[in-house]
């Protein structure tokens, strides 16, 4: 029974009795308060229905565009044309006749109160209400063109199709804003190549989604496959392919771009100084001389070399470069997993410690690493965060240090993290790459975020959290099916009230944005068990 949401839905469509149903069962994520009424109004003229507004910002214009082509999906024809005539449209009713039926709606008027802010950023405003009367006025209210967006896409979701150039809308009242500003999916373009076109995917599964910042791992130990104009031997030397496997400026651009228009932030990861082996095949005296327990080089290499000054040279032009690519505030630093064994085999390095009275304390070591990075990218006048281990092995940071949690015992760790002063994201629950058999998203769905010992005003700190899709075993081939729907489950958390955390409660919802994706040509897998959705065959 819990799984036949799909046909239940045709089913009460087409019954006679549809106008005695509230659709709030269509929004993913769902809003903050929605006031739904039986009573309804009809779209007949398609080609005449506009999306009215003043504003003049090219991320409407866009939006617009977009939201027109989405809101009227009558089945699946347009994924695939030979489904064209394919499926089976019961008789129209007459809704017309229907007590609850209260007129035509014809328009809809987008207002946005801010101006034109060209990228999204971390305190970008994503409010939006929603207001449909019964005297067949609708009103999308946004403060921003981030909002707008927001707004659109439930607009869109509040439309029934009721049989060929027919749809219903409730009369109702949403006002909306996301419980967290920071909504985010990591994808690893290192470990394997993802195409621009599944990013692309994966973008618009986001905007379906109201996720807001593609966090992407661009670079790791297995490729390099980010094109440097200034440090071009990087890729050549680092990626799986020089020429058909990495991102070249125009590339990213462009990736940046698409988001943009979808009130997405792509972030950037250049982690270090571990996980940059690729790194070292273009620049090997970037990395650390191992050296074995005869004390020689044993031919190994380890993390970035911290005592060569060249080093910094290197990544002051290095992150100049990825400043001016990505206008992101934020710059993912990494600085997880370093395995210390390489530099405390190197008598250099031992020399370096003994010389500024570090003896052998590793984290003293990587203190002084790190705070010259961030001293580089702060100089950028960019923000920066890092993986949970910089502040767990003692790294002195700065108080606008964000620290990513991603470990077990995450409750304690945000805890510790808050009430030291640092702000922080969350993703130890959400690794999407370890799937399990069964309704994992149920898991997801039901770990609140702020479930740890700590005050209002650390939990405060939690600026909101991340899916992540570590690359071992996921490439463009399957991107998109291991992520979705299950993300969903992410972006909800992320997004509703607290008090909405009844997966069973959620389940018809979670299906039917199953559905609503593909409707809208995504390949996505299901995570619910037994179901159906009608574009299941055209994809």
């Amino acid at each position: 029974m819990q799984h036949s949401i799909s046909i239940a839905l045709i089913t009460i469509l087409f019954s006679g009795f549809v106008t005695s149903v509230k659709y709030d069962h269509l929004l993913w994520p769902y809003p903050q308060k929605v006031d739904m009424k039986d009573q309804f109004l009809l779209i007949h003229d398609l080609d005449k229905f506009q999306i009215i507004t003043k504003s003049k910002c090219d991320v409407i214009e866009s939006a617009i565009k977009r939201y027109m082509e989405r809101m009227f999906i009558q089945d699946c024809r347009r994924l695939n044309p030979k489904f064209a005539g394919s499926y089976f449209i019961p008789k129209r009713i007459d809704h017309q006749s229907d007590p609850n039926y209260k007129g035509l709606l014809k328009n809809v008027t987008l207002i946005v109160d801010g101006g034109c802010e060209q990228y999204p950023h971390m305190n970008m405003n994503e409010m939006y209400q929603i207001l449909i009367q019964e005297n067949g006025i609708a009103n999308i209210h946004a403060k921003s063109v981030w909002g707008a967006i927001r707004g659109l896409e439930t607009f869109s979701r509040l439309l029934i199709n009721t049989g060929r150039d027919e749809f219903l809308v409730n009369i109702v009242s949403i006002s909306d804003v996301p419980r967290f500003s920071h909504r985010g999916v990591l994808v690893d373009t290192s470990r394997h190549y993802q195409t621009i076109n599944v990013i692309k995917q994966m973008l618009d599964a986001m905007e379906l989604n109201k996720m807001n910042v593609l966090h992407w791992h661009i670079v790791d130990d297995q490729s390099f496959p980010f094109v440097s104009d200034t440090f071009p031997e990087l890729s050549f030397m680092g990626a799986y392919d020089p020429v058909r496997a990495v991102y070249t400026p125009r590339n990213i651009s462009h990736i940046i771009e698409y988001a943009r228009l979808r009130g997405i932030r792509v972030m950037a990861e250049f982690d270090s100084p571990g996980h940059t082996l690729s790194w070292g095949r273009g620049h090997p005296e970037l990395l650390t001389q191992c050296y074995g327990s005869d004390g020689k080089p044993n031919g190994q290499k380890g993390p970035i070399d911290p005592i060569k000054n060249e080093v910094y040279t290197f990544m002051e032009k290095l992150f100049t470069e990825i400043a001016h690519r990505f206008p992101e505030q934020y710059i993912h630093l990494g600085g997880d997993e370093v395995n210390p064994s390489c530099w405390l085999s190197n008598p250099s390095i031992i020399n370096f410690m003994t010389k500024h009275n570090m003896a052998r304390n590793i984290g003293k070591l990587e203190t002084y690493y790190i705070q010259k990075i961030v001293d580089i990218v702060s100089r950028l006048n960019k923000s920066y965060i890092v993986w949970q281990e910089v502040f767990d092995n003692n790294v002195t940071l700065k108080s606008d240090t964000v620290v990513h949690v991603w470990l077990s015992a995450w409750q304690n760790e945000l805890a510790k993290v808050t009430q030291k002063g640092h702000k922080a994201l969350l993703s130890a629950p959400w690794y999407l790459d370890l799937i399990s058999y069964g309704q994992d998203w149920v898991r997801y769905y039901q770990t609140d975020p702020t479930a740890f010992n700590g005050s209002d005003e650390q939990k405060r700190l939690l600026m909101g959290g991340e899916a992540c899709l570590w690359a071992e075993f996921i490439d463009s081939a399957n991107l998109i099916q291991r992520a979705w729907p299950r993300a969903s489950a992410v972006a909800e958390r992320l997004w509703s009230p607290a008090s909405l955390n009844k997966a069973d409660r959620a389940r018809p919802r979670f299906h039917e944005n199953e559905c609503h994706m593909q409707r809208n040509g995504l390949h996505v897998e299901p995570s619910d068990g037994p179901g159906y959705c009608q574009c299941d065959i055209a994809l």
